[in-house]
């Protein structure tokens, strides 16, 4: 993975908000409705060499492929992992997370977002795990690859990076009906997804793992536990990735961690702190996390005197995923340079919050042109930073 020394690189999660054409045929394609196959293919193709270069121009230098080809960042998995059923098994017990305890706790709040999500939640079911779960169709992989491979020849981005559902957020997406014990579930989708994982970096793809599940996963999925047993699900979930992981070295992979891609109260998001050691024990060399929305912006100061390995690279949010203001350069610029106190200016790398686009959708929280704002205002945010960094000692 590319560092610098001698300015501040840009990046961001990944996912990207898609065409509405592209949106059509994918979620004709996850419902299984009939639909031109060969046209997804070639309108997939189209609109990553369309974001790569949309992202280039825009000022990021490790660019993703938006996830375009993926309905989401978790239910992709059933087109790749077998015996996933894209409905609830009859007599299954639902999810047990229920809504999130920060909504619970407004109730207020709670039906707007019902009244919101009525429009736009998706109207397939969620898929579940009704068998041994194995990687038996590659064909989905391979083409994401070659398109991004594809982009990347016409644009030459400084790096490009693809994202992966980690073993632990997939057992909230895709829920088990199969092994009934969720040690032996995170094991075998362990060994399921490191043939997805190893692939990637195969490529000459940085590899990101995206972990929602060691931060936001405590609010909902795991709310009936205290702090210290969800701890514990978090290191399980962490020696997962790094034993699905092994055989890639650290610097060709970052991790993603976040506490929920919504606007909303936040009051019940476990500590950056408190899951810091967690991260800091993970095989990938970079962490990207929330350091842009209200809730988050201010827990550089908490972490500046815990261990941080020499190796790792910070990559915190200094954009928001979840508003349509455009942040100020010189706010972004304030806040790399937060970090840049704590590990060194050529640890960190500028990032978003999290996705823009993490479940496919017609009418996405932030529109597609403030997106792209954002970005510009982070590159010029992070040629900022350079300037106090390198020249000036950060000074305001």
């Amino acid at each position: 993975m590319k560092i610098s020394t001698d300015r501040i690189l840009t990046t961001h999660v990944g996912s990207l908000p898609r065409p509405l054409d592209l949106y059509d045929l994918l979620i004709a394609e996850e419902r299984g409705e009939s639909h031109d196959a060969a046209k997804l293919r070639v309108r997939t193709a189209d609109a990553v060499r369309d974001a790569v270069a949309k992202q280039v121009s825009s000022g990021i230098d490790s660019v993703s492929d938006g996830d375009m080809g993926k309905i989401s960042y978790t239910f992709y998995v059933r087109h790749r992992l077998s015996n996933i059923d894209p409905a609830q098994p009859p007599g299954a017990e639902p999810p047990r997370e229920g809504a999130n305890q920060d909504i619970l706790d407004h109730p207020d709040f709670a039906d707007r977002v019902a009244r919101e999500r009525s429009g736009w939640a998706l109207s397939f079911g969620r898929p579940w795990v009704v068998g041994p779960v194995e990687y038996e169709n590659r064909e989905p992989l391979e083409r994401d690859i070659a398109n991004l491979r594809g982009a990347m020849d016409e644009t030459s981005p400084v790096e490009a990076f693809m994202t992966a559902a980690s073993p632990g957020v997939l057992s909230k997406f895709v829920p088990d009906d199969y092994y009934k014990n969720e040690d032996a579930y995170i094991e075998a989708m362990t060994s399921a997804m490191q043939t997805e994982y190893e692939a990637i970096h195969a490529a000459g793809l940085i590899l990101q793992i995206d972990c929602p599940d060691l931060g936001s996963a405590r609010h909902n999925q795991y709310k009936h536990l205290s702090d210290e047993e969800f701890l514990m699900i978090a290191w399980r979930n962490m020696e997962a990735v790094n034993a699905a992981t092994a055989n890639i070295p650290p610097e060709k992979m970052r991790l993603h961690i976040c506490w929920g891609n919504y606007e909303g109260p936040h009051t019940h998001d476990f500590p950056l702190a408190k899951i810091f050691p967690v991260l800091m024990a993970s095989r990938p060399s970079a962490i990207l996390f929330e350091g842009a929305n209200p809730r988050h912006e201010h827990e550089w100061e908490d972490v500046q005197d815990l261990y941080i390995p020499d190796h790792k690279i910070l990559i915190p949010g200094v954009i928001d995923s979840t508003s349509n203001f455009v942040e100020h350069p010189k706010l972004i610029a304030q806040r790399l340079c937060n970090w840049a106190k704590i590990v060194g200016k050529e640890r960190v790398i500028a990032g978003s919050d999290c996705g823009f686009g993490t479940f496919a959708r017609e009418d996405q929280p932030v529109a597609e042109s403030v997106v792209w704002s954002k970005f510009r205002a982070m590159g010029e945010g992070a040629s900022i930073a350079t300037d106090r960094l390198w020249s000036r000692g950060c000074r305001s």
